[in-house]
């Protein structure tokens, strides 16, 4: 029997192998555009005109990230933490930014490595208004007017900000590349809870005792899975590194400015706090997981609620806090 010719190509192999070279040089050049798209300088905010006018005239097409940085927490901060009383126009530049960052796809932001700590930071000034953004239970303003045409709004004695819910989370999933920045708004959100926390009422019943804790725990939930999010595709020592970094800044110094806590709400952050130092390092990243039910517990033995009322509420708190985590891991 003849033996077949080695090395010859029939001429449906030689489409394929055609077909194949022009798609990958086909992929290839999508990927130098899309490449170059999402290489933008800082993000394209120097050339957005929204941001220009609300971040000041520092802003401009060739601003330096680190300048374009600055001249946003400059424009956005308030007098004090969480307090913006001068102008509307100080958390419109923060919103300004955020609606731009989300105009694409906020799941796929990447965002450039020098906006990330100040980008936290101006976050962290709005720390009343993050936690509602994140918790959202009971936020009937925040829904209303998260449309990127809103604007803020002025109630108890300070203008508020709101974007869309898978705005924010995208952007706080890009800032949290950062551990650092990631660790700065855990905080921010550890002292926020404990200040909600403590402003409970002595003689709250139902959901006005129920609604502070879950909806904290939801917060938190929304974080953790942030964090996962973050840490995803990351090989075990990057992400070892990565949460190392984050509980170094949690426990070693404070994350966050400190704002205006009173008394009790200032023991439930370093109540809590001493738990998380007192946990061994391979069960911390555990334990920070479990912030919100821990919070919630120490608040209620505090308050000396009843062993029933006290096993139901921390059963909803939970359930709060998975419900959150999971959104961010569906």
């Amino acid at each position: 029997m003849p033996q077949e010719t080695p090395g010859r190509t029939t001429p449906a192999k030689a489409f394929i192998v055609l077909g194949l070279c022009l798609a990958v040089l086909g992929g290839v050049g999508a990927w130098l555009l899309i490449g170059r798209e999402a290489a933008e300088p800082c993000n394209g905010l120097a050339g957005d005109e929204r941001v220009q006018k609300s971040a000041g005239a520092a802003v401009r097409p060739g601003t330096s990230c680190a300048a374009l940085a600055e001249a946003i927490v400059k424009a956005s901060a308030g007098e004090a933490p969480g307090r913006h009383t001068q102008a509307q126009a100080q958390a419109q530049a923060l919103k300004d930014v955020l609606v731009a960052l989300g105009s694409g796809e906020p799941a796929e932001l990447t965002l450039d490595p020098a906006l990330r700590v100040p980008l936290a930071t101006a976050l962290a000034d709005y720390a009343p208004d993050l936690h509602e953004m994140l918790g959202g239970i009971g936020t009937t303003d925040f829904l209303a007017k998260a449309a990127p045409q809103a604007p803020p709004w002025q109630s108890d004695g300070t203008h508020h900000l709101t974007v869309f819910a898978d705005t924010l989370r995208g952007v706080v999933r890009a800032v949290a590349q950062d551990p650092e920045a990631y660790a700065l708004l855990r905080m921010t959100e550890t002292r926020t809870t404990a200040q909600r926390l403590a402003a409970v009422p002595a003689d709250a019943t139902d959901y006005g005792l129920s609604v502070p804790p879950t909806e904290s725990a939801r917060a938190l939930g929304i974080l953790d899975g942030i964090s996962d999010a973050v840490t995803h595709g990351k090989d075990k020592g990057q992400a070892r590194a990565w949460r190392t970094v984050v509980m170094d800044t949690l426990l070693d110094g404070p994350a966050s400015p400190k704002s205006e806590q009173d008394p009790q709400a200032s023991h439930l952050t370093m109540a809590w706090l001493q738990n998380l130092q007192n946990a061994s390092e391979e069960e911390r990243f555990d334990r920070l997981r479990a912030q919100g039910v821990d919070m919630a517990r120490t608040w209620a033995r505090e308050r000396r609620m009843d062993e029933q009322t006290q096993q139901g509420l921390l059963a909803k708190v939970e359930r709060s806090a998975l419900g959150a985590y999971r959104e961010i891991k569906s």
